[in-house]
């Protein structure tokens, strides 16, 4: 009896603590989120406000929207897709226009699309003079920490270390890449 006792209450103090932790209604999180764990929520400084979640890594995906490529495509863009960024290695983020056929290979740059490659860290300087070498770059100045236009496809803009580049398949495309890439470097 004195074993079954004790069992009893180790088993109450244990769904005690259980439903007192999931009692607690300052925890922050969304319905079906889950919380943090019990070493983060010790770690945790007491404060009045909540201390904010870091926003998450740019890419080339989040630097232009479809809203952004499709303005300076000029037309609706598809939603985006992911190819191989050739000249810099990594990831492009491709919005076809109407008139590109399906299944065109993201891998390869065409007219009527918007291509986005945003490279970070250690690499991104070594890409940027990399390839501003093999075109006939023509500097452009107010731009990120450095810029060039390659005199024909694309903009290339580094910023610390960060570099994107901004291909719009369209005659003309100095404008739209310079608009674009001003809005990139406000979320890089």
């Amino acid at each position: 009896m004195k074993n079954i006792t004790l069992a009893s209450a180790a088993a109450a103090v244990s769904a005690a603590m259980v439903l007192a932790g999931c009692g607690s209604s300052g925890s922050g999180t969304a319905a079906g989120a889950p919380s943090a764990s019990p070493k983060a929520a010790a770690s945790a400084a007491p404060s009045a406000t909540a201390a904010a979640a870091p926003a998450p890594a740019a890419s080339s995906c989040s630097v232009v929207t479809r809203s952004q490529a499709s303005s300076a495509l000029g037309q609706p863009v598809r939603a985006p897709i992911l190819g191989h960024a050739t000249v810099e290695g990594g990831v492009a983020c491709v919005f076809y226009g109407p008139d590109v056929p399906p299944g065109t290979s993201p891998d390869i740059g065409v007219p009527d699309s918007v291509r986005v490659v945003l490279v970070t860290g250690a690499d991104a300087r070594k890409w940027f003079v990399n390839y501003r070498t093999k075109v006939h770059a023509q500097p452009i100045s107010g731009l990120g920490d450095r810029a060039y236009y390659d005199g024909g496809a694309s903009i290339s803009v580094l910023l610390g270390d960060e570099y994107v580049r901004i291909a719009v398949g369209i005659p003309d495309n100095l404008g739209p890449e310079e608009t674009l890439a001003r809005d990139a470097l406000t979320k890089m």
